[in-house]
């Protein structure tokens, strides 16, 4: 990968985590901290970013490979990964069967809250 691929991802990855701060700021300012409001946004707004991002890129074919490690992995990956992870699912669905994306979808929220919570004993065990 050429240095002008990692600049592009680290770009994108800067203006991809000021925004997701941004909204999350936004969101306990408007909406309140008991529910991850900010979360949920910048979820469904990455999914909706990575969809239309990856059609625009498709009929831009052959789109410039910094221009979508910037939009993709940069900016929506530091956004949220739930864009990609979305991208994924449905890519899967797709190309596969709706089992193996089930599975996929399973075992990514089941292994990430379990991750999640070792993270949090390991801390705690640290502390």
């Amino acid at each position: 990968m050429g240095a002008h691929i990692w600049m592009a991802v680290a770009a994108g990855g800067a203006v991809g985590a000021v925004g997701r701060n941004a909204v999350s700021r936004a969101a306990m300012h408007f909406l309140g901290p008991n529910f991850p409001w900010g979360t949920l946004a910048v979820n469904v707004l990455g999914s909706f970013a990575m969809g239309f991002f990856i059609v625009w890129l498709a009929h831009r074919e052959p789109a410039s490979p910094a221009l979508r490690a910037f939009l993709t992995v940069g900016l929506l990956g530091a956004f949220t990964t739930f864009s990609t992870f979305s991208l994924d699912a449905v890519t899967l669905y797709r190309d596969r069967t709706l089992m193996v994306a089930g599975v996929y979808v399973l075992a990514s929220v089941i292994l990430s809250v379990g991750g999640l919570f070792a993270g949090l004993a390991a801390g705690r065990q640290v502390l």
